[in-house]
């Protein structure tokens, strides 16, 4: 039986939405509409950018958050064990985090996996140059 904390997290569904208005960086806050685009609620979204920023936080102070950590987050997150890691696996899914060492650590994955898609998607489907991407 797998565990929640053992759960395969190799990819997490994000909405994608093509009307101009709804573009992240047309938004107030576009965290906030990026975690709504990875979770189905506020209230997880809220948490999973509050994780984000404390994850963002700790990295740029010298002193990442260790996964052993894990039950101060959710005291902190006022989460159970099993959101909590639901919530972690779909960041870590996504490529905003990446889990090292034992440590959570901001990634470019979920960047460099978008760029990808982008780039796939201007060149091979519609054919056009990548130089008037």
């Amino acid at each position: 039986m797998t565990t929640v904390k053992k759960a395969p997290r190799t990819a997490t569904t994000i909405k994608i939405r093509s009307k101009s208005e709804y573009m992240i960086s047309r938004s107030r806050d576009p965290y906030h509409e990026l975690m709504l685009r990875l979770f189905q609620d506020e209230t997880t979204a809220l948490r999973g950018q509050r994780f984000l920023t404390m994850v963002e936080e700790r990295q740029k102070a010298g002193d990442p958050i260790k996964t052993r950590e894990w039950e101060k987050l959710m005291e902190e997150l006022e989460v159970s064990r099993s959101a909590f890691y639901a919530m972690r696996n779909k960041l870590l899914g996504a490529g905003l985090i990446t889990n090292r060492g034992g440590e959570y650590r901001l990634s470019g994955t979920f960047s460099r996996d978008l760029m990808d898609m982008a780039r796939w998607w201007w060149t091979a489907v519609m054919e056009n140059s990548l130089e008037n991407l």
